[in-house]
């Protein structure tokens, strides 16, 4: 018994050590390389889109930025990779990607069975339906006998089926790869309703010929938490991931945004102290240097900055906070604290 316990004690080790090297293997990679590679999607306003210049704007393509600005200190350094639905996961785990940000909900077999770990929930989500004004439907529950179209590889496809079946309604379902595929057959008529997760539906709505002849209806079907993730056992990596999201959390509820961060490097609050990098070496913990939340907030911003700009009341995709608030405003969003 001794011997088996001193064996599997030794196998420990080695697992551990090798998941070690495997994790900083990630960020030293990434800092030989001189840029974060990040997949996102390929065309989704607010989100993650890009212009005709090809330069990259959205919520996500924000995390992204942020991920550059607490390695690198420059949140430039980033090359943008457009994946679909279907070969997002492919893309990371083949280390195509360094990490996915790119509305990804966080399931228990992506968690456990493919190989990756979420970081975090940078946005809560509700799949959703939208239809033409035309068709008169006011509810989810009159859509017995509709076409449904909707994107394959994603867990769309099978909250649809969940759905209809417990409302006992039949339907038909047209599914493509891509989600440009998708908006295009609903915007040519080829189906009566698109569904997606809603913020994806009020992103794709403005891409629409008439965007105003097309209404999203009240339901919400399912939990959608989506957050950015990396590969599993990438820790030292995915930390930083998951730290550069939480500090612009704590900083929007600790009032320091792009324009007051240097004026609250004098502050007498000992978060924004240890924030700021004015005490402690939180930085040293994941490997970086102790201005990186510094860089995160002055490059990129806080979360209600990036929500903001990208997809909030005063843009095209026009959407509240919600659940997305943060906890003192009712909301679910809540970060750890730095210490």
């Amino acid at each position: 018994m001794k011997k088996i316990s001193v064996i599997a004690a030794g196998a420990a080790l080695i697992a551990f050590v090798a998941g070690e090297a495997q994790a900083q293997a990630t960020l030293d990679a990434v800092k030989k390389r001189g840029q974060v590679i990040c997949g996102v999607s390929q065309s989704l306003p607010g989100f993650a889109n890009p212009d005709a210049q090809g330069n990259w704007a959205g919520f996500d393509v924000d995390m992204c930025r942020a991920v550059a600005a607490a390695v690198f200190g420059d949140a430039k350094r980033v090359k943008f990779v457009p994946t679909t639905a279907k070969e997002r996961f492919t893309a990371l785990q083949s280390g195509e990607v360094d990490f996915l940000a790119r509305n990804t909900t966080w399931t228990m077999s992506r968690d456990t069975q493919l190989g990756f770990d979420f970081v975090g929930i940078n946005f809560y989500d509700g799949q959703g339906f939208m239809v033409t004004k035309k068709l008169g439907v006011k509810s989810a529950l009159e859509l017995k006998g509709a076409t449904v179209c909707t994107q394959t590889g994603t867990t769309t496809e099978q909250n649809l089926a969940d759905f209809f079946r417990a409302n006992k309604m039949e339907y038909k379902v047209v599914a493509f790869e891509k989600n440009d595929e998708v908006l295009a057959a609903y915007d040519s008529g080829r189906c009566d309703v698109f569904t997606t997760d809603r913020s994806g539906l009020a992103a794709d709505r403005t891409k629409l010929k008439n965007p105003n002849d097309h209404v999203i209806l009240p339901e919400v079907i399912s939990k959608e938490p989506l957050g950015p993730l990396v590969r599993h056992g990438d820790n030292n990596w995915g930390d930083i991931v998951r730290w550069a999201f939480f500090v612009m959390l704590n900083a929007e509820e600790l009032g320091v945004d792009s324009k007051n961060v240097d004026e609250m490097k004098k502050s007498a609050n000992p978060e924004i102290k240890r924030m700021l990098g004015i005490e402690g070496d939180f930085g040293k913990m994941v490997g970086l240097d102790n201005n990186w939340a510094y860089n995160v907030i002055k490059l990129v911003g806080n979360y209600a900055e990036s929500y903001d700009r990208n997809v909030g009341p005063n843009t095209p995709i026009a959407l509240s906070r919600g659940v997305n608030a943060l906890w003192t405003k009712g909301g679910l969003q809540y970060a750890p604290p730095i210490r």
